[in-house]
């Protein structure tokens, strides 16, 4: 019933910027979580950035001080600026989110978006 799309990814030199954007659509529904994943070819999905209720933030170790996770609860929308970019950060970012709508609790992902730093 709900639906994440992201955008705002691209092809960005290394020390440049993002930003990613996310937009949950549907019926009324609360969001107990809502954040990024990335996943590198042949790697693991991890964790970026998660922002909960009560706005707080859970940072992965690794782009601590470079990005920034907020949110517009009027839009739906969550938005990742991502700093001081590195080859590192190399993804496809997905959104996440934990949701609950009529009384089920389940979690959503978006299709992904493709952000590029170049060394």
């Amino acid at each position: 019933q709900v639906q994440l799309v992201e955008s705002g990814g691209g092809l960005v030199q290394a020390g440049g910027s993002l930003r990613l954007s996310c937009a949950a659509s549907g019926s009324t529904f609360s969001i107990n979580a809502i954040g990024w994943y990335r996943q590198a070819p042949g790697k693991l999905r991890d964790s970026v950035a998660i922002i909960k209720r009560g706005n707080i933030t859970k940072y992965a170790d690794s782009v601590k001080g470079r990005f920034t996770i907020s949110r517009d609860n009027a839009k739906n929308t969550v938005y990742l600026q991502m700093n001081s970019l590195k080859f590192e950060d190399t993804a496809v970012y997905y959104c996440y989110a934990d949701i609950t709508q009529t009384f089920r609790r389940d979690d959503y992902w978006g299709q992904g978006t493709q952000v590029t730093v170049s060394s």
